[in-house]
């Protein structure tokens, strides 16, 4: 499976064994978005609470509790525009995760807090924290590595900048911290097309491939492939697609991809 599918049609074919389910999704703070025209009409959302945030946050919990192991991004901390709500530790609990774990990239106080996180059946043996580098001060790197030994699971959960030159610095600096993952897995909207990622960028040196293309961005009418889940060439690929679930500007991405705990 590699193309846009529905929750249901992913989540309906049988489990293969010894696998995960991965998710990584933009969440846009919970932020519907369903038009060009949405980014002015509902940008007051960006800084001002909004009813209809909480449906958001109630739909986007349904959709990653068939899931293992979910990578945010733009989730909230804890701020006036979330009615103080911690988005990653709400979605946990509606959806049911033990664990969770989350980087706040971009601290504006009671405004906004700016945040990675990841939602996970597994508990990580370890996690660490990293300011990519960058003009602007506010983009992150989560590690997080699950087991020991030679199966351990490295994961890497990242929102890249904008623009192709501080992509590739960021991506440079991200390398250094996990390239001794023999099982490794970068999800993340990384805000450029896979292959360019993968042939032109730091990231080429880590022989990772792209277990989908397709475009997730705009949401409404997908024609960019901005989200995704690298993998090591180790880590055998099952499944994948590309998720209809229009609640963010960005499609969220699922692969399952089987991976034999120590």
């Amino acid at each position: 499976m590699n193309k846009l599918c529905t929750l249901q049609e992913f989540v309906a074919a049988p489990r293969a064994a010894n696998t995960l389910r991965f998710l990584s999704f933009n969440m846009q703070v919970g932020i519907r978005t369903a038009a060009y025209h949405h980014y002015l009409l509902r940008s007051w959302q960006h800084l001002l609470p909004s009813k209809e945030r909480q449906y958001s946050l109630q739909q986007i919990a349904a959709l990653i509790s068939h899931f293992d192991i979910v990578a945010l991004q733009e989730a909230d901390a804890g701020s006036y525009r979330s009615s103080q709500c911690n988005q990653v530790a709400q979605l946990a609990d509606d959806a049911g995760f033990p664990y969770w774990y989350q980087q706040i990239n971009r601290n504006l106080g009671r405004v906004a807090q700016h945040s990675n996180g990841l939602l996970s059946r597994l508990h990580a043996s370890q996690q660490d924290h990293h300011a990519l580098p960058g003009i602007l001060p506010g983009r992150g790197a989560m590690v997080l590595r699950f087991g020991e030994g030679e199966q351990q699971l490295v994961i890497a959960v990242t929102h890249l900048a904008l623009g192709k030159k501080t992509q590739f610095s960021q991506l440079d600096y991200l390398c250094e911290q996990v390239g001794d993952a023999r099982n490794l897995i970068i999800m993340g909207d990384l805000n450029q097309e896979a292959e360019v990622l993968l042939r032109d960028s730091p990231l080429s040196k880590l022989g990772l491939h792209a277990p989908q293309s397709m475009p997730t961005y705009p949401s409404w009418q997908p024609r960019r492939g901005l989200d995704h889940i690298f993998l090591s060439q180790n880590l055998e690929l099952v499944r994948t697609a590309v998720i209809n679930h229009p609640h963010s500007d960005h499609l969220p991405v699922a692969a399952e991809i089987r991976w034999q705990a120590p």
